[in-house]
């Protein structure tokens, strides 16, 4: 059965019709800014990871100065341009939100300008985020020894082209789940906030030691017989001064670092029970584990070595990823990972790298378990919402990729409007 009664258009031919007035990437070779080049002052600079889940972390891309901005002769986006991943991270996409000044992407963006009196920016989106555009970008993918589907490879890509009032039905009805989701991240990114804060407050700043120290007889937040067990003075260790009678160690003290395993693409199942992780995060599903329980999943290798990742209940970590195991204290250890730069520690240029060993040895300091404990009993519950979140997320998004292709043929209905939808077409 065909996917749409309407028509299917390459992406080469929407440029050639005007559907799509600029389909560019960033600025290449000697243009594209050194390291040092970049600042906390000036124009935001988007790569692939300024995308997560259909939104654009704008706030969190580096900032290049105006006066090398200046020099670039393309690359700028605008409000409503839609952008496309394409190189080492690919499929992520996004529309670009109103903003003030200017904004660039680097050479793993490819950003769409769209007539939208021909084609509407959030349909467009919708239809690259589905799963008909992300399998056509895996079948060009395949042929490359790279991840990366280039400019002149997604020209020959093609997209459903419905009229306009059903562009519009499809939006508002895929938008819908992709603005659940994105609350969803809002909402965990608060709790995620919370919980750091407090990690912050306890065992990177000392507050309530330094409280108890000026007479205080009472930390907010912290049990009082937490409180009254903390030490008033600091003494000398390996890694700075810390609260009396805490310890410097590394993270072999308190948790078991181990290698992922590679899954093959035919054990990949959509009901499967288990989550599948890599560098880059969920990857898919499946139907056995390599781990049970809480396992924190460690990017070891590619553009997202670094990267953090986490399941309550058991995953399959693939062989791009290391799993830390707590030994106790599971969301103090996660905690701690989070607020760790690993930046220092990689290694590799063309294919960056964090060894096990470096994580294994990895300097921490190791407080009073009557603390630690404390902490846990305040994280615990907000782990377990975001769990939840993630979890509905994921479900939103499997249903949105399952409705979009049935709104295009017509199996799927929205009242009021079924006169401008398609007849099923027979198989």
């Amino acid at each position: 059965m065909p996917t749409s009664a309407w028509p299917r258009e390459t992406i080469g031919s929407l440029i050639s019709t005007g559907a799509i007035t600029a389909h560019k990437d960033g600025n290449y070779g000697s243009l594209y800014p050194r390291v040092e080049e970049f600042g906390d002052e000036g124009v935001p600079f988007l790569t692939a990871k300024s995308l997560d889940a259909g939104r654009i972390d704008i706030d969190g891309a580096p900032r290049l100065a105006e006066s090398r901005a200046d020099a670039l002769p393309f690359g700028f986006v605008q409000p409503d341009d839609v952008l496309l991943s394409h190189n080492a991270t690919i499929g992520r996409v996004a529309v670009v939100p109103d903003f003030e000044g200017r904004m660039l992407v680097g050479t793993s963006l490819t950003y769409f300008r769209l007539n939208s009196q021909k084609l509407r920016p959030r349909y467009f989106a919708a239809f690259l985020a589905g799963t008909d555009f992300q399998n056509q970008l895996v079948a060009v993918m395949s042929h490359s020894t790279r991840n990366q589907v280039p400019i002149t490879a997604q020209r020959s890509l093609s997209v459903v082209v419905p009229p306009l009032e059903v562009q519009d039905i499809v939006a508002v009805t895929v938008g819908q789940l992709d603005d659940k989701i994105e609350q969803n991240r809002r909402t965990g990114a608060k709790l995620e906030g919370l919980a750091r804060a407090v990690f912050k407050a306890w065992f990177v700043d000392f507050e309530p030691v330094k409280a108890k120290a000026a007479g205080a007889t009472a930390f907010p937040g912290m049990p009082p017989e937490t409180f009254a067990a903390l030490p008033t003075h600091f003494e000398d260790s390996e890694l700075g001064p810390v609260p009396e009678g805490w310890e410097a160690g590394t993270l072999s003290f308190v948790a078991n670092v181990s290698g992922g395993r590679q899954l093959t693409r035919d054990k990949f199942a959509e009901s499967g029970k288990y989550l599948v992780f890599g560098a880059n995060g969920v990857m898919g599903r499946t139907a056995s584990a390599t781990h049970d329980g809480f396992v924190i999943v460690f990017g070891r290798v590619g553009a997202y070595c670094g990267s953090l990742h986490w399941s309550l209940d058991g995953a399959w970590i693939n062989n791009n990823a290391s799993a830390i195991i707590p030994k106790r204290d599971a969301e103090w250890v996660l905690q701690l990972l989070l607020t760790t730069d690993f930046a220092k520690y990689r290694k590799g240029s063309a294919q960056p790298f964090i060894p096990n060993s470096a994580l294994t040895t990895l300097p921490i300091v190791i407080p009073d378990q009557l603390v630690v404990g404390a902490y846990c009993d305040v994280a615990k519950p907000l782990r377990r919402m975001q769990s939840a979140l993630l979890a509905e997320s994921a479900k939103l998004a499997t249903l949105r990729d399952y409705l979009l292709p049935r709104l295009l043929s017509g199996r799927v209905r929205v009242t009021g409007v079924d006169d401008r939808l398609p007849a099923e077409t027979a198989s």
